[in-house]
């Protein structure tokens, strides 16, 4: 599981890179070039298509996880920041968990406040 974990987070910066994109352009300059030679025929045609078609589906579910995991860094962060702070909260750590509905009542509730500390102000 470890070797999943690791290669799922290196794919986004190995994708991301300017090399990464410095390759993908001469594999197409190299598709081209070798389309006469191969008569432009249709595995010319059909093997740029299926390749791209597992590698961003691969690329896709790294892509998620890695931003999954980004997600849950952030939100133990912001929590640990409403948990150390005597003015915040504390009700609002694990905002993340809550149904809709709930979210949207808090919200509520924050824009009110909002409203009541610029009118006092």
């Amino acid at each position: 599981m470890w070797l999943i974990r690791k290669i799922a987070l290196r794919t986004p910066e190995i994708v991301g890179s300017p090399r990464a994109f410095f390759a993908a352009i001469v594999l197409a300059v190299v598709w081209l070039v070798v389309g006469p030679i191969a008569g432009f025929s249709d595995t010319w045609l059909l093997w740029p298509s299926a390749i791209a078609s597992v590698v961003t589906f691969l690329i896709v579910f790294s892509l998620q996880y890695t931003q999954n995991r980004d997600t849950r860094a952030i939100q133990l962060k912001l929590d640990e920041i409403l948990r150390a702070s005597e003015t915040a909260r504390t009700q609002l750590v694990k905002l993340e968990r809550l149904s809709d509905e709930e979210l949207g009542q808090v919200e509520q509730e924050i824009i009110e406040l909002r409203e009541q500390e610029s009118e006092e102000g």
